[in-house]
């Protein structure tokens, strides 16, 4: 075999259909586009969510919802995290270290999911009702 000889398998290549280039190339004249219309001009197809006229759907839909930007700021952590943790004062510096809350985390809260049995200081961190009756219990504080 000599790199001169080499050639693509049979089917690989195919050549680009040229339309338009006459009655004997069996695509000429309208060149598959039919006749008259939008569609068959040059430049001529309406854009994305046209609908004839008729009021687009985009439009007809009433606008809702919303989403706070605020909340990439806030975090959750449960009982059960704070439990596999092991430390016995927590802060949000330790919480990041730990990778259990964001590094864009501002305001942290713990949830009462899981059980907590060893004491735990919470420093700069709030805690819903539930979840600090349950840190109090086993000894912990929320400073």
């Amino acid at each position: 075999m000599e790199l001169n000889g080499i050639k693509p398998a049979d089917g690989a290549k195919h050549y680009k259909r040229r339309v338009g280039r006459g009655i004997g190339s069996g695509i000429g004249k309208t060149a598959g586009r039919g006749h008259k219309g939008q569609k068959s001009r040059a430049g001529g197809y309406h854009k994305v969510g046209f609908e004839g006229g008729q009021m687009p759907m985009q439009r007809r839909l009433p606008k809702r919802g919303f989403k706070s930007q605020l909340l990439k700021f806030n975090a959750e952590v449960t009982l059960s995290a704070l439990e596999q943790l092991g430390a016995s004062e927590v802060d949000l510096v330790t919480l990041k270290q730990a990778g259990l809350v964001g590094e864009l985390a501002k305001v942290v809260k713990v949830i009462m999911t899981g059980k907590i049995s060893k004491a735990v200081k919470l420093t700069g961190i709030g805690a819903t009702a539930a979840a600090k009756v349950a840190i109090e219990a086993a000894g912990g504080s929320l400073a």
